[in-house]
């Protein structure tokens, strides 16, 4: 018989497992991907937080069950993360970070102490004191343009503006059709980790209102770092299928930069300049799927 499952605390884990053309399934209570030769790895159980399904992925349903039970949250990406297709139960059945990033949202002193967080890793710099978040919108929005000009000179691209229509997507120019496919790449990547990290894509500090306002939010931070030159060093070869080229060199990027494994814990940090505690566990928490009679492993985890 085999010993109870025991689910390791979330900080304990592995963060994020790529999984790429392979069989997901699970073999003697523990998943394993067993490859086209017929090759299997066994992943531990409990011990991965996020496991990212890459194109070329079969899931078993017993596989999904156990990623329920032991609280890994499963997502369905494209090759790097370049698309996010689907996910499992981002934070399994806990609520303790969407109530903390709530709580950060909707007070307008903690809000502005993660924009200004948020201002300072994108520019390098402390934010002008005294600003209201419009106000800082603003400047960051000035500041974008003329990156925007730096970078078209830089690398010999003529530049108009930003501008592009995603109901008439031929109608944009080179740079602005490459630009858009290259965020719409890191935007991916980015909801991939904001969901792994156990927070809501829609719950955001600059961008409000959008089911991705948070995802908008982060992105912005490593956009001007990874896609932006990138989009327009691509836009400067005039290749016959550049939205392909962007995709295929974002998927690159991201995997060698291991992009996504850096955005999670710069998510945590960021948040943390609100100056807020998480809220506490409420006494009437649902508990452990897994049951664990020395209260060992995350509460929260999915009944069996």
């Amino acid at each position: 018989m085999l010993p109870p499952l025991k689910p390791l605390p979330i900080k304990e884990r592995i963060s994020v497992l790529y999984v790429e053309k392979g069989n997901l399934d699970v073999l003697d209570g523990a998943f394993v991907v067993v490859d086209k030769n017929g090759v299997r790895t066994h992943i531990p159980i409990g011990g991965v937080a996020c496991l990212m399904l890459e194109v070329g992925t079969r899931i078993s349903h017993a596989a999904v069950r156990l990623a329920a039970q032991v609280g890994t949250l499963l997502v369905w990406i494209g090759e790097g993360g370049v698309r996010l297709y689907s996910a499992g139960q981002p934070g399994g059945a806990r609520s303790d970070r969407l109530l903390y990033q709530a709580a950060l949202a909707l007070d307008d002193e903690a809000r502005l102490k993660v924009v200004r967080e948020m201002y300072r890793r994108r520019f390098g710099e402390e934010p002008p004191a005294r600003r209201s978040v419009e106000q800082l919108r603003g400047i960051e929005g000035a500041r974008v343009r003329e990156m925007y000009k730096l970078l078209a000179r830089q690398f010999g691209v003529e530049w108009r503006q930003r501008n592009y229509d995603v109901e008439s997507w031929d109608a944009g120019d080179l740079p602005n059709r490459c630009l858009s496919a290259a965020t719409s790449c890191l935007y991916g990547v980015t909801e991939a980790a904001v969901l792994a990290a156990g927070y809501a894509p829609a719950v955001g500090f600059i961008h409000t209102g959008k089911p991705l306002s948070f995802v908008y939010d982060v992105a912005d931070i490593y956009k001007f770092e990874t896609v932006v030159p990138l989009a327009f060093s691509i836009a400067a070869k005039r290749p016959s299928e550049p939205e392909r080229d962007v995709r295929l060199q974002c998927r690159d990027i991201f995997r060698t930069s291991r992009l996504l494994e850096r955005i999670i814990p710069d998510i945590e940090n960021i948040l943390a300049a609100g100056d807020r505690q998480p809220p506490k566990p409420h006494d009437e928490q649902v508990a452990p799927a897994i049951p664990n009679a020395e209260g060992i492993g995350d509460p929260g985890h999915r009944t069996g």
